[in-house]
C-alpha cells in the first residue's frame, strides 16, 4: 500500500474515531469522564456563590446524613450555576450524590440530581420560568425547563433532574 493511501485511511480512522467520541459525549455514553469529584464540584460552586448544608456537617457519599458530590456530573454542576444566574436567587444546596435517596439511571447517586432549599425567590422563578407538567403522584409537581430538565416540588425541597448543563 502506498504511503499516500496510508495516510489517507489514517486520517478517515482518526475523524471516524473522534466523531464517536464526539456522539458518544452527546448521548451521555461516557459518564465517567464526565464525573466530578468532591472537591472538584465544590470549588466550582463557592466561586459560583452557591451554598451548600449538611445534616451530618459531612460529605461522605456512603453517608446518607451528608452532602456530597463525589462522582456527580459535570453537567449537574453547570446546569445549577446556570439557574443561579438565569434567576438571580441565592441557592442552597441540601442533597447531592449521597446514599439514601431513590435508584435509577437519572438519580442522585448516578449525579443527575441535586436537592436544593425552598425560597420565594426559587419557588417564583421556577413557576414563572417552566412549563408546568402536573402532579406526580407520591413526588410532587413537576415544572420542566425548555432544556429538559425537571425541577419536582417536594414539599419541603427542589429535586432538580439534569439532563444538560442549560436550566
Amino acid at each position: 500500500m502506498s504511503t499516500t493511501r496510508h495516510t489517507v485511511r489514517r486520517r478517515m480512522l482518526t475523524v471516524l474515531l473522534a466523531t464517536a467520541a464526539a456522539l458518544a459525549v452527546v448521548l451521555g455514553f461516557g459518564t465517567p469522564a464526565f464525573a466530578v469529584s468532591h472537591s472538584s464540584a465544590a470549588s466550582q460552586l463557592r466561586a459560583a456563590g452557591i451554598g451548600w448544608t449538611s445534616s451530618g456537617n459531612c460529605s461522605d457519599r456512603n453517608n446518607a446524613t451528608c452532602t456530597s458530590f463525589e462522582g456527580i456530573r459535570q453537567a449537574s454542576i453547570s446546569g445549577i450555576i446556570t439557574f443561579k444566574r438565569a434567576s438571580g436567587c441565592a441557592i442552597t444546596i441540601t442533597a447531592g450524590t449521597e446514599t439514601g435517596h431513590a435508584g435509577g439511571t437519572y438519580s442522585h447517586w448516578n449525579g443527575y440530581k441535586l436537592d436544593i432549599a425552598k425560597t420565594s425567590c426559587v419557588n417564583g422563578y421556577i413557576t414563572r420560568s417552566y412549563t408546568y407538567v402536573g402532579y406526580i403522584a407520591g413526588w410532587g409537581y413537576q415544572y420542566r425547563a425548555a432544556s429538559g430538565n425537571l425541577y419536582t416540588d417536594e414539599g419541603n425541597h427542589w429535586d432538580i433532574t439534569y439532563y444538560t448543563c442549560g436550566c
